[in-house]
């Protein structure tokens, strides 16, 4: 589950009105053409398998996620650094492919959430269909009416920042609001509805947070460019060492 929680609130018709436009954001020179709308200048936290944000809360840790009741033992263990009870964050660099250093991952280590839980809101699921861009598409068509099965997990997101491109997927929901089809899936470079963390709309693990290059190791203080792109459109790179494939658990 999630660890960063605002009771839902219903979709408005604007999301509909929103998330209806396919129109994309012009292209810049250095940023790869997706086909989906990009999102500029978005703040981003840093999370990791194995972080426990706050005990007290039931989307408090990141020892399980929206999609994997097992987020730990699934990856293989701490993203980061063991220290006692905690499992902490640490820098990653370019010279270890930004891996995590005292553990191997089962899964990538390029990951991130986005605020669209489309498994265990109910309305996240009930409009699924309506809203993510792919639904229609093979293989998502065919598993859109099944509960046990997600259209977010595993899929691409390319992020910039300066000028720096990397590729994550998307393995978690939040931060903050789990429902944001507006901002997620619109093509109006809307702001999240988030108000927490700096008003973040996106966590990226410390893989990402090395590869982008951000200037803290666990704050709220960085900003991204992103888009989703299709799985054919990701080039090779350390993102790709290690593609996650596993469904919901």
């Amino acid at each position: 589950m999630p660890r960063r929680h605002r009771p839902a609130t219903a979709i408005t018709l604007a999301v509909v009105a929103v998330v209806g436009v396919t129109a994309c954001a012009p292209a810049q020179p250095d940023r790869p053409q997706t086909g989906y709308p990009w999102h500029t200048d978005i703040v981003s936290t840093t999370f990791w398998v194995g972080e426990v944000f706050d005990p007290n809360a039931s989307d408090g840790s990141q020892r399980i996620s929206t999609y994997d009741s097992d987020w730990l033992g699934s990856y293989g263990g701490c993203d980061g650094v063991v220290d006692g009870d905690t499992c902490r964050t640490e820098a990653r660099t370019a010279a270890d492919d930004y891996f995590p250093t005292r553990m191997t991952p089962r899964e990538n280590p390029f990951y991130l959430d986005l605020p669209f839980d489309d498994v265990n809101d109910d309305e996240g699921f009930a409009t699924r269909g309506e809203v993510v861009p792919w639904a229609d598409s093979a293989p998502y068509a065919a598993i859109a009416d099944d509960p046990t099965q997600s259209l977010m997990k595993n899929r691409w997101v390319v992020l910039r920042k300066g000028g720096r491109t990397c590729y994550g997927q998307i393995e978690d929901a939040g931060p903050g609001e789990y429902r944001d089809a507006a901002y997620v899936f619109g093509a109006d470079d809307r702001r999240p509805a988030n108000a927490r963390y700096n008003g973040a709309g996106l966590d990226v693990s410390p893989a990402l947070n090395g590869c982008l290059g951000f200037t803290e190791l666990d704050g709220d203080g960085d900003t991204v460019d992103w888009a989703f792109v299709d799985d054919a459109d990701v080039p090779d790179g350390p993102w790709t060492r290690i593609v996650t494939d596993s469904p919901v658990r």
